[in-house]
């Protein structure tokens, strides 16, 4: 935006979004600071006392001023809020054609895990024009992912999952870095994102070509025997996983139960994840507390499978839960599980 050398590269689609309220609430503060010091001294000029005995003329309020300088602030600032709950709007709802990128943040790295399987160890891939949305978790302690040049930021937190989305406007290559201290090595967990055209991202994943998330995560849904209670038939254990991602959930009330009697929850990518770590956190209504599911910690479970089982869940459709006496092999396609009719 600026040929200014501590100006950042502007290369995203949010980006001039952010840059005008920031530009806007910067000038208003130059503006404030000009106007009251220059107040201060235009005052100090045309009224200071002139002799040891002059007295100055008594003022006891003014309504106007007392109305003026109430009411242009709070339009001021209700503009700035205004603003800011659309930039808002704007950098944390991504398109609904998002790719779908799992960043897990560790001392002092950051790891990228892509739909088709592909890793990345401090660097990151994206098309040129295309919006990319990430799911950002920590193994360790509380991280920042950003993208200066794309002015966007998510913190990195253990035990859960924050999101972030952008889309490229230029080719190039840009930097990441964690802006929140979390160590020694703080400094050096940085990284680097290349934006591409469509034919040569193409090219990159297939030689980059792995067994991709959803099917790594069918094949430790089966090796974890979730099915056992999963099943999706009526006389199951637990609740069919089918085309649960971002329904409404009502939860069970019950004995005990840490929810409100009504409750319900989203069943996001957080809720997924909270119910693999603490199943009785949140149970699905119709089912008992506390739930007979076992916790699957870190040692059962790593970040990078949890985002694998997610993203398996994420994709079942009606009638593809895998049936009770299925193998652990990797099957070919979602489609047509084996073994279900």
């Amino acid at each position: 935006m600026w040929d200014f050398p501590i100006w950042p590269e502007s290369a995203s689609t949010v980006a001039p979004s952010v840059e005008a309220l920031y530009l806007f609430i910067v000038a208003l503060n130059i503006g404030m600071t000009a106007l009251v010091f220059g107040l201060l001294v235009l005052f100090s000029v045309l009224y200071y006392r002139r002799a040891d005995d002059q007295v100055p003329p008594q003022y006891h309020g003014s309504m106007l001023l007392e109305i003026g300088w109430t009411a242009i602030p709070t339009v001021i600032c209700l503009i700035v809020f205004a603003w800011g709950v659309k930039v808002y709007a704007e950098l944390v709802v991504p398109p609904a054609d998002s790719m779908d990128v799992y960043i897990v943040g560790r001392q002092w790295m950051w790891k990228a895990q892509y739909p088709g399987g592909q890793r990345e160890i401090n660097a990151l891939h994206a098309v040129l024009g295309k919006p990319v949305k990430l799911t950002i978790t920590s193994e360790d302690v509380l991280h920042s992912f950003s993208i200066p040049a794309f002015r966007v930021k998510s913190d990195a937190v253990p035990g859960r999952y924050t999101t972030l989305w952008f889309q490229p406007t230029q080719a190039g290559v840009y930097h990441i870095f964690c802006t929140e201290y979390c160590g020694t090595e703080h400094s050096r967990m940085i990284g680097k994102i290349t934006v591409m055209e469509e034919g040569d991202y193409q090219k990159w994943l297939s030689e980059k070509a792995e067994l991709g998330d959803a099917l790594q995560g069918r094949k430790l849904f089966a090796k974890l025997q979730c099915v056992t209670c999963h099943a999706g038939e009526s006389q199951a254990r637990a609740p069919s996983l089918e085309e649960i991602h971002m329904k409404r959930i009502p939860l069970s009330f019950d004995k005990g139960s840490p929810v409100a009697p009504g409750a319900t929850v989203l069943a996001d990518e957080n809720y997924l994840r909270e119910s693999i770590r603490y199943p009785s956190a949140k149970i699905a209504a119709g089912y008992q507390y506390p739930s007979i599911m076992p916790a699957y910690d870190e040692s059962l479970v790593s970040e990078d499978e949890m985002f694998q089982l997610i993203a398996y869940i994420k994709s079942l459709k009606k009638g593809q839960t895998p049936t009770r006496n299925e193998h652990t092999t990797t099957p070919t396609a979602l489609g047509a599980p084996a073994g279900r009719p």
